[in-house]
């Protein structure tokens, strides 16, 4: 089957995913795709599902795979966009998806540490602590005894990548050549910087060396700590770090609870974002509350 094929029927599986989930109604709200949405609620039934239109959007991009599920975590940013109901709603995909099992996330480890799990982790909890688009955690105390957190990358995410991309590549050349209105933002160019992006973000290490690097430029400041890497136990698919709790900054009762000022931690949060770009021109680029 052609590229061009292949991105056609899964622009019409986007279409009827989107239209069985009753998802579009945010993307008209910002008059997203018009032309698309006409088509698509003429050519499939409308179904009746129960929930707000941010929780019927975020299940919609969950099924239809890892980019969609990063768009929808760029989107929960935007309240501007989509009001903030639909973007708090969507900001379940940042650290809440469905997990994958503990035995492909086992097998993943053993298969890039080279050695059984025993003679790397005293313990190693099966059960996801959180997942995301690309990878999930796991909590496991090292046979030194120290206690980390393992970010292990999900089963089959490079493949699902690559065809979304060729999907993102066919989309962008389709635009430009039909919508020369839509030239201007350089669709070709956009899905570029995205493919790169994402090519980094699936080798752990380049995470791992970005917290090393964001920990020596915070090592004398006691506003922020970075989990140290455990480099020992950190390769492509699997970055090992120490473990640190904490709360959530968005769980406003939470940190009442705990005695924080939140005027403080506002304060806080904002210095430190200003030091990471300012004065180092280095920063977090995805600070959503979990992160944080």
């Amino acid at each position: 089957m052609t590229r061009t094929l292949r991105s056609v029927w899964r622009l019409v599986r986007i279409a009827f995913i989107l239209q069985r989930h009753d998802a579009l109604a945010p993307l008209q709200e910002i008059d997203l795709a018009p032309g698309l949405i006409y088509w698509v609620t003429r050519l499939f039934r409308r179904h009746k599902v129960t929930g707000r239109p941010g929780e019927k959007l975020a299940r919609a991009l969950t099924e239809l795979g890892p980019s969609f599920i990063k768009l929808g975590q760029v989107l929960s940013t935007r309240a501007d966009l989509l009001g903030s109901a639909v973007a708090s709603d969507l900001s379940a995909l940042q650290d809440r998806l469905a997990a994958f099992s503990g035995k492909e996330a086992r097998e993943t480890v053993e298969a890039e540490l080279g050695k059984p799990l025993s003679e790397i982790f005293s313990s190693f909890d099966e059960n996801a602590l959180s997942a995301a688009s690309i990878a999930q955690v796991h909590l496991a105390v090292t046979r030194e005894g120290k206690e980390v957190a393992v970010k292990v990358l999900r089963p089959g995410i490079e493949r699902a990548f690559e065809r979304d991309l060729e999907f993102f590549t066919w989309l962008a050349d389709v635009a430009e050549a039909t919508q020369p209105k839509l030239r201007r933002f350089k669709p070709r160019e956009v899905v570029a910087l995205f493919e790169e992006q994402v090519r980094l973000e699936m080798d752990l290490r380049m995470e791992a060396s970005a917290a090393a690097e964001l920990a020596e430029n915070f090592y004398d400041d006691q506003s922020y700590q970075t989990p140290a890497v455990d480099w020992d136990w950190t390769s492509r698919r699997v970055f090992t770090m120490e473990r640190v709790s904490g709360i959530p900054m968005d769980d406003r009762e939470a940190l009442l609870s705990a005695g924080h000022n939140l005027e403080a931690v506002l304060q806080n949060a904002a210095e430190i974002f200003f030091k990471q770009v300012f004065r180092d021109g280095f920063f977090h680029g995805d600070q959503h509350p979990g992160n944080m």
